[in-house]
């Protein structure tokens, strides 16, 4: 995990995040029948759980499958849901079908959560869900998020934001929910790994794929990305795994030829997105009430 920030949860900080807690409980219960857009990353793995709470059988999770997401993330929000016991949908996406998602602007993302939400929208509509919500959190306010256009267009609820809930506010939530997903990396879609104005295509999002689970199956690391250069790569890490990736630099040049990527380097600097992690005493933590 990168940029760990220790943080003391103080007296006001708990009744911040018990108030913003039950802030989310009223909004989730006043949803009705609801559909939660879930990928196993910690905010919609939280929301799913969340609304599971607090709704029952009123609230389903669906996940999309599709080029952009590898296969082994898949496997692992399945998994994850099925140990929580919550009902999860698997339908199949079509991005790659819409020009401006594989033209690979910087409003990319808009055309995947379009293509994503529509089918939502269509499932509800046939299935009379009367929600449809995802897990954006107030730190996505201060990004570049084309996505969250597309979901303001269609109106899908974000009842995290809606709270007033950061992502560190749920790493700490979903840590005392017991969420084996409390303290896992940042994640983005395989698409997030090629260049702006270089064409998506699904063999690229497969050389990705396959580069970064052999790098992850191999060298043990949580956070990376292959960046694809085209017949290079640039791989990103955690700043404290950097030193043993380059001392198996001619070793992961070798097998990233397998999948095209002629050169490869190690990015001095690493993986630079702030992801504060929440250590604190698990005594601070159970001390929230929930009111």
């Amino acid at each position: 995990m990168t940029s760990i920030t220790l943080h003391r949860f103080g007296g006001a900080e708990r009744e911040e995040l018990a108030a913003k807690e039950r802030a989310l409980d009223e909004i989730l219960g006043s949803l009705g029948r609801t559909m939660i857009a879930y990928s196993g990353g910690v905010d919609s793995a939280f929301l799913l759980a969340a609304a599971h709470r607090a709704l029952g059988s009123r609230a389903l999770g669906v996940i999309a499958k599709s080029p952009s997401l590898p296969a082994a993330e898949l496997e692992d929000a399945l998994a994850t849901a099925r140990g929580l016991e919550i009902p999860v949908r698997v339908i199949e996406t079509r991005e790659l079908e819409r020009e401006g998602y594989r033209a690979n602007g910087r409003d990319r993302c808009y055309h995947c959560k379009t293509e994503l939400f529509e089918r939502l929208t269509a499932m509800a509509s046939e299935e009379e869900w009367e929600t449809l919500a995802y897990g954006a959190v107030t730190d996505d306010l201060g990004d570049d998020r084309p996505g969250m256009g597309a979901a303001r267009e269609l109106r899908i609820r974000a009842p995290l934001l809606e709270a007033g809930l950061s992502k560190w506010h749920v790493r700490l939530l979903a840590r005392r929910m017991g969420l084996s997903t409390w303290d896992k990396p940042q994640a983005a879609c395989l698409a997030s790994r090629i260049p702006h104005g270089s064409e998506v295509t699904a063999q690229k999002l497969g050389e990705v794929e396959a580069a970064e689970a052999w790098i992850r199956r191999v060298h043990r690391v949580r956070v990376l990305r292959v960046r694809h250069l085209g017949a290079s790569a640039r791989v990103e890490t955690d700043p404290a795994d950097i030193p043993r990736l380059t001392a198996a630099l001619p070793e992961i040049r070798r097998e990233l030829a397998r999948w095209g990527f002629l050169d490869v380097v190690i990015d001095p600097e690493g993986y630079r997105r702030p992801d504060p992690l929440p250590i604190e005493p698990q005594e601070d933590i159970s001390n929230v009430q929930r009111g």
